[in-house]
């Protein structure tokens, strides 16, 4: 059965936040490194995606502990494995053996649970960051006009990145985080051209983030013109994730329910940040705040972001898997 088939039939349950697992382990600068980095003349710790080679059993244990806790789709570790965001650490070269370690322990432990419970496959969804730069806004308050990257570098670090994705085996691949949609623009551009080089199609996600409760994207967009931007595409699903808690990302994904001819998806925070960072949602609380979405069949995708843990999406599919699905029209 595959990724489109399943969601016509029920709920599909997204994981949770791999930062936040990482950050549980208290990893240092030694473990970050392992041995065949042990001498690399920049600081490495921070960079999780690089865990994927020198920590695999880290990263696979996390993955396994979504899936037991009931999730049908997990992310592989590379939200910032593309070549723009590695420049910070000087590993630009490893861009590619991060994305394939990372999409072979994220295949590895679904195919694993999916063996476990054959009518309930698990899937892999390639994570694409938004690098950590943007197309449409200027980083020089005194030069509005200025960018420090352009389109075409962007479409072609995003088209990297989905290659070795696809390359993999991964089943689907996932644009989050969208925070400028000329960069999430880049990155489908990127994408299709992968597709086209590779020969294989798989379904393609969009997940924006709203910044505030003003509505809009940091690049401006309110949700509606977020969706408007992206319609042309062949995606699998649209939808909102990070920035915001379950409670205050209502709204907007009432709004992609009602417009939207793709799947809707939703993972939010474990509600907005502490005075410390932290966040302090718990699972009860995050499923009663979900509530309303699920049980209005307004929802495709559920899952977590920042702060949410196996305990949250235990909670979460538990909830879900009681109701039916949005249906596409």
């Amino acid at each position: 059965m595959n990724l489109t088939e399943c969601a016509q039939n029920r709920i599909l349950i997204l994981d949770g936040a791999m930062g936040t697992m990482i950050q549980l382990h208290q990893l240092s600068e030694a473990d970050f490194r392992s041995e065949r980095f042990k001498d690399f003349h920049k600081s490495l710790k921070g960079n999780n995606d690089l865990l994927s080679v020198t920590q695999p059993d880290i990263i696979r244990n996390i993955h396994r502990a979504y899936l037991e806790a009931g999730a049908d789709i997990i992310e592989t570790n590379t939200f910032n494995a593309n070549r723009i965001s590695m420049i910070d650490y000087d590993m630009v070269d490893m861009v590619k053996e991060m994305n394939i370690a990372s999409a072979h322990l994220a295949l590895e432990a679904a195919a694993e649970y999916t063996a476990l419970t054959p009518d309930k496959p698990r899937y892999v969804a390639g994570a694409i960051g938004p690098t950590n730069r943007t197309a449409s806004i200027s980083p020089k308050v005194s030069d509005p006009g200025f960018r420090n990257i352009d389109y075409d570098e962007l479409a072609l670090t995003y088209k990297e990145q989905a290659t070795a994705l696809i390359k993999t085996g991964v089943h689907a691949l996932l644009v989050e985080t969208i925070f400028d949609t000329l960069n999430a623009k880049a990155a489908f551009y990127g994408i299709m051209e992968a597709m086209d080089e590779t020969g294989i199609r798989i379904p393609l996600m969009a997940s924006g983030t709203i910044t505030d409760k003003s509505g809009r994207t940091l690049s401006g967009q309110t949700t509606e013109a977020f969706m408007i931007s992206l319609s042309h595409l062949p995606l699998f699903s649209i939808g909102l994730n990070c920035a915001l808690g379950a409670n205050e990302i209502i709204p907007y994904i009432e709004i992609m329910a009602e417009q939207s001819p793709f799947h809707i998806s939703v993972y939010p925070n474990a509600g907005l940040p502490n005075a410390f960072g932290g966040y302090d949602e718990t699972p009860e609380m995050m499923v009663g705040h979900l509530e309303p979405l699920i049980t209005s069949g307004k929802i495709n995708l559920i899952g977590g972001c920042c702060g949410t843990t196996p305990e949250h999406i235990k909670a979460i599919a538990d909830f879900a898997n009681n109701y039916q699905p949005r249906k596409i029209f």
